[in-house]
């Protein structure tokens, strides 16, 4: 699949952030574009103003590793920028071929008994398996109801982008909805840099773009960034508010899968509403049809 648009855009939309006052260059006063010029990056990563054209129309094919840093030193790209930069690379020239992650259709894979067993294991803090396309693909008892707004609708399909563009009730459960909205946007422009093949994304990229303006606007600007712990706030309809931090590890026996774990701080009241929360959720399924015949 060819990912020359995908090139052209990053390489334009990097070089319209850096001010010449930022890079160490004269302003000046009769400036038609934002940020630099095609010359003045050309003259930083020490090449012609010709072959930066090139690559800035998008053909990353067979460019070194050597020039893809000197154009990452140029733009000021932070890890995350150059990583994604490499990728749209590798994918530019066949390179990612064999590293690819495998399709995995979010309905068609299943946990292994025994991830889904250590999941269970999990009893202080929600914990979840994603993809990269942010379906939501296992969860413990807890990850279930933490997550009970997404299930609620099934226009969601389990995905978390989907949640937080298209279902009303993110805004409620993201305090910090932008910010949830920004490292939404950042994974799948990421992965789409990763795996420009990847047609289930590219579905799902496409119904956002159509069907939300705050999604659509936030793909434009092709940030990416690297998503791997932090801390959250989170409203929950049952428990309130929740103040969680998160470590996200990619699974070397599955790749392209992430395993998400919330945890809360010991002896906060944050940690006493995830308590509360698996005790709703412990009472809720003993309480459910299927777990009483079950019985």
């Amino acid at each position: 699949m060819d990912n020359r648009d995908e090139v052209r855009e990053f390489l334009t939309s990097r070089r319209a952030k850096i001010t010449p006052e930022r890079a160490g260059l004269p302003s000046g006063s009769r400036r038609r574009v934002p940020g630099l010029r095609r010359s003045e990056v050309a003259a930083l990563a020490d090449m012609s103003v010709e072959y930066y054209a090139k690559l800035e129309r998008g053909d990353l094919a067979g460019v070194s590793p050597a020039v893809l840093e000197a154009v990452a030193r140029a733009l000021q790209l932070d890890d995350a920028e150059r990583a994604h930069l490499l990728n749209l690379a590798q994918a530019a020239d066949g390179s990612d071929a064999l590293t690819r992650p495998r399709r995995r259709p979010a309905r068609q894979w299943t946990p292994h008994r025994s991830l889904q067993w250590t999941l269970d294991a999990i009893t202080a803090g929600p914990a979840f398996v994603r993809n990269a396309r942010m379906d939501v693909l296992a969860t413990n008892q807890l990850g279930r109801a933490f997550y009970g707004d997404i299930y609620a609708d099934p226009g969601n399909q389990a995905n978390l982008a989907r949640f937080n563009f298209l279902d009303p009730a993110s805004r409620r459960f993201y305090p910090d909805w932008d910010l949830f909205a920004d490292m939404a946007v950042a994974i799948l422009r990421t992965e789409a840099g990763r795996n420009p093949h990847d047609k289930d994304l590219h579905d799902l990229v496409g119904e956002l773009c159509t069907r939300s303006e705050e999604f659509r606007t936030r793909w434009g600007a092709h940030n990416v960034r690297h998503h791997g712990t932090g801390t959250k706030r989170f409203h929950h309809p049952v428990v309130g508010e929740l103040t969680l931090a998160y470590e996200g590890l990619e699974m070397a026996a599955e790749p392209g899968l992430t395993l998400t774990v919330y945890t809360a701080e010991p002896g906060s009241p944050s940690e006493e509403a995830l308590r509360l929360l698996a005790s709703w959720a412990a009472t809720e399924q003993a309480g459910s049809p299927t777990r009483r015949s079950t019985g």
